[in-house]
């Protein structure tokens, strides 16, 4: 085993740079990363069989402990499988550091079981790819493995987050024998030093200056964790300043009288005139992608004279196609500076006039009327459809809790709902690629991690595609799945597009006949199952005060689905159409 001693150095090296939690997917080829990982006193190991699934496994416990975890598998076509959920933690920037067995350079193309082309094998969706010798003759190699460790570690720990590959051939023998000993280290420790961003303070000036001479001013928050510290200087903003500030379900940014979350409804509305009275002289946005169509084509179609993004990192990105500058600061910390010199420099000058309500006004108004026509819409019980089920859900879930929700309609339902501020409710969604495979995976991983209840709302084919999920002995306790069944991928007969398409039934909508049921017993989880208002609300509260894990199926038709979405989109536009 002492050919190894460069497998159990880096599994030292990572406990030792705070990392202590991996997934690990069996094989042989693996076997020194798996036995390095399992017996080292500091961490915590799990086995999953399937690697896609365990890949979003990883991301979701990433994801709540903002730290790498380590994801294992052997050699061939086990790496590929972990492709969706490394796409995943690219572009949500989660932290994961992949190791993947592989068998030396020597037998790549040479009819050998389980050996493809592994270097560089994710491309340009990891921060960047390593790979250890396969031979440690010359102390090079272990200066060469020591060094690449160190480095792809701290780059797993640096923003922008995000996957760091190590790709390490490993030469027979690969199991050690019984009297063999395990040394971990010494090892040699490179500190990577942290520091803060600091900006000039002409800079601030700058900024300062540009935000007063703008008159309509919008602050706009994409996709991010909840951030109590920012929505406290979010929340002195709108009262004080009167700024308007929008967010989506996926901001974790709450449903209040400060906050505007019913844009992608008020922005569906074909007056141009109004959209002119709503468009910002100055937009500041941070956090990553809106799940709203409707207002990423508002803001590209009346773009901004200034556009500002405040982010800890310098990678550029424009979904609005008017960005004038990137600001890499921490958004909290931005805004909490800016509002207290601005403040300042009002108190000095005298200038402490009542801010102008008028554009923030507008905002709220339609912020205000979209939710009361959304209730009207949704309290009418005399028909049962999916939006409206979801509504009944997000109203009882547990206070404080987490709800994942699974890409589609789902997400999209639970956007133009929202959930109430006094509710606590963190929200997770796999919108990096908006995929539908691993969400159900990462709600596991999330829960494996928190002690709050977890809740995953998730239609039928993202279930069915990612029930791998509960082919472990993984299942926590806190966690609970709710199953939107319609038996179809829904979306397709809803959205424009596919639904005029005589394809419809059978290559989009693709209709399957299956339940949950068997999956849930499988899984050992307590089962229920609705297809009514009053079966849903008796079923409720005895699915969340359960003691362990739960699946509770709601089945809806899709041709309802699909005609209550039309007849809430007609309310709509006849509500916000011009006279």
């Amino acid at each position: 085993m002492a050919i190894h001693q460069h497998v159990l150095n880096l599994v030292e090296l990572c406990a030792r740079k705070g990392i202590r939690q991996a997934i690990i997917s069996p094989g042989s080829r693996s076997a020194p990363l798996t036995l390095a990982l399992a017996r080292h006193p500091k961490m915590t190991t799990r086995a999953v069989a399937d690697e896609r699934s365990a890949g979003f496994i990883a991301l979701g416990m990433a994801q709540q402990l903002h730290q790498p975890v380590i994801l294992v598998c052997t050699s061939g076509s086990a790496v590929y499988n972990l492709a969706p959920a490394v796409a995943e933690a690219y572009f949500q920037e989660i932290p994961l550091l992949i190791l993947t067995a592989d068998r030396p350079k020597d037998w790549t193309h040479q009819q050998d079981g389980q050996t493809i082309y592994q270097t560089d094998i994710f491309g340009k969706h990891v921060k960047r790819s390593f790979e250890l010798p396969a031979d440690f003759e010359h102390a090079d190699a272990h200066w060469f493995a020591e060094r690449s460790t160190n480095e792809a570690i701290d780059l797993a720990r640096t923003e922008p987050f995000g996957p760091v590959h190590i790709n390490i051939p490993l030469r027979e023998p690969l199991y050690p024998m019984a009297d063999e000993r395990f040394e971990y280290g010494p090892v040699r420790v490179i500190e990577q030093l942290k520091s803060s961003w600091v900006l000039p303070v002409e800079t601030w000036h700058q900024l300062q200056d540009e935000w007063e001479t703008a008159e309509r001013k919008l602050i706009a928050i994409g996709q991010g964790p909840h951030d109590p510290a920012l929505l406290a200087v979010l929340k002195k903003m709108s009262e004080e300043w009167c700024i308007p500030i929008v967010g989506d379900v996926i901001s974790n940014v709450p449903r209040n009288n400060e906050f505007i979350t019913r844009q992608d409804v008020f922005l569906s509305l074909s007056d141009e005139s109004i959209k002119k009275e709503l468009k910002p002289d100055l937009l500041i946005t941070c956090g990553q992608s809106f799940i709203s169509k409707q207002f990423k084509l508002f803001l590209r179609s009346q773009p901004p004279e200034a556009h500002w993004q405040i982010q800890p990192h310098n990678r550029l990105a424009d979904p609005f196609q008017s960005l004038t500058r990137l600001i890499p600061y921490e958004p909290a910390a931005f805004f909490e500076k800016l509002f207290s010199d601005i403040d300042y420099q009002r108190f000095v000058s005298n200038d402490e006039d009542d801010a102008d309500t008028g554009f923030q006004g507008v905002w709220q108004k339609l912020d205000r009327q979209a939710t009361r026509l959304v209730r009207q819409f949704l309290k009418d019980d005399a028909v049962f459809h999916e939006w409206a089920v979801i509504q009944r859900i997000l109203d009882s879930l547990p206070v404080g809790s987490q709800l994942h929700v699974a890409n589609s309609m789902p997400v999209r339902y639970v956007n133009l709902s929202g959930l109430e501020g006094n509710q606590r409710i963190e929200v997770f969604a796999n919108r990096g690629t908006s995929g539908i495979d691993g969400c159900l995976s990462t709600a596991v991983g999330a829960a494996l991690t928190t002690e709050k209840p977890v809740t995953v709302l998730i239609g039928d084919v993202a279930f069915f595609y990612d029930r791998n999920a509960l082919w472990n002995n993984l299942i926590p306790s806190n966690l609970r799945i709710i199953v939107l069944n319609n038996h179809s991928g829904n979306i397709f007969r809803i959205i424009d597009g596919p639904s005029r398409q005589p394809e419809l039934d059978s290559y989009f909508e693709t209709e399957q006949p299956l339940t949950a049921e068997n999956t849930a017993k499988d899984a050992g989880l307590s089962y229920w199952k609705v297809t009514s208002y009053p079966e849903l609300n008796t079923a409720l509260p005895d699915f969340f005060a359960e003691g362990k894990s739960g699946l509770l199926e709601i089945e809806t038709d899709k041709v309802t689905n699909a005609e209550q979405f039309q007849a809430y989109k007609a309310l709509i536009q006849n509500a916000f159409s011009p006279r």
